[in-house]
C-alpha cells in the first residue's frame, strides 16, 4: 500500500488540502487505510467525504491489486500527528509527545515543547533540559493537548 501515498497526496493537493498523515492498520474486519487531512481554518465533513469518494475511485482504478480495504478520512484533531521534518518546525512552541524506536537514556517516551529541528534532530524542551532526538529514531510523534 506504500504506492497509495503519492496518489493521496496528489489528490489532496489538487483539492487544496494537506495530507497530514497516512497509516495502514490491520483489523479483524480487514485492512484499514486512514488519512488525516487539513487546511487553513480546518476541514469539514464535506472535505472528508469528497477525498474519500475521489480517492476510492482512483485507488480502485489504478491499484486494483490492493484488494479489499476500508478507507477512513478525517481531521487530524488537536493531537495532530507529526510525520514530516517540516512539522517539527511548523509547530515550534507547541506541546508534543514523541516515542522513539529505541530507548534514549533509558526511556522511549518524551513530552515537552517543540523547539524545532536542528542538524537532523528534533529539539524538545522538557523544562529543565532540552533533548535532541534524531528524526530517524522517532517511531511516533503528535501534538499534545494542553
Amino acid at each position: 500500500m506504500g504506492v497509495a501515498r503519492p496518489l493521496a497526496e496528489s489528490l489532496c493537493d489538487d483539492m487544496g488540502l494537506e495530507l497530514v498523515h497516512l497509516e495502514y492498520l490491520r483489523d479483524r474486519g480487514g485492512r484499514i487505510m486512514r488519512l488525516y487531512i487539513d487546511k487553513p481554518g480546518g476541514v469539514t465533513l464535506e472535505d472528508c467525504a469528497a477525498v474519500s469518494r475521489e480517492l476510492s475511485d482512483v485507488m480502485d482504478a489504478q491499484l486494483p491489486e490492493l484488494g479489499p480495504y476500508h478507507l477512513e478520512v478525517s481531521s487530524p484533531g488537536p493531537n495532530r500527528p507529526l510525520s514530516r521534518p517540516s512539522d517539527f518546525e511548523r509547530f515550534r512552541g507547541r506541546q508534543a509527545k514523541i516515542r522513539t524506536r529505541a530507548p534514549i537514556a533509558g526511556q522511549k517516551n518524551f513530552s515537552g515543547t517543540l523547539e524545532g529541528l536542528s542538524d537532523g534532530a528534533v529539539r524538545l524542551n522538557q523544562g529543565r533540559t532540552t533533548i535532541a532526538i534524531a528524526i530517524e529514531s522517532i517511531s511516533k510523534a503528535h501534538l499534545a493537548d494542553t
